[in-house]
């Protein structure tokens, strides 16, 4: 089989930072508006993390959490960026971060 017909995974990333000055209370409840977004049903699978104790140049570390999931296609990612969850999500936790970058990709599964 090619590349080509293998259907394309849809990969979306987002590193949330929280403020110097958040306190634990705070990022246990972004913590939770994270678990909530696990919830809407385009998603194929999701993970949260926190930056793995690894020490390297390239590693990026300043995060609070991470926030990965994929889907099957980039329509059900469009299906979860419009959920009223995702919504409710920016919405109601958008306090509780100073900055978000996204790393969206797309590309076969290799598994």
């Amino acid at each position: 089989m090619t590349t080509s017909s293998v259907p394309a995974l849809f990969v979306h990333h987002v590193l949330f930072y929280t403020p110097a000055g958040a306190s634990e209370a705070d990022k246990q409840t972004l913590l939770e508006g994270l678990h909530k977004l696990a919830r809407i049903p385009s998603i194929k699978m999701a993970h949260i993390g926190t930056p793995a104790p690894t020490n390297r140049d390239v590693i990026e570390r300043t995060y609070t959490y991470s926030w990965l999931c994929l889907f099957d296609n980039a329509e059900q990612e469009e299906e979860y960026q419009q959920h009223p969850i995702h919504d409710e999500f920016r919405n109601q936790y958008a306090r509780y971060w100073e900055k978000v970058v996204i790393y969206d990709a797309i590309g076969p599964s290799l598994s």
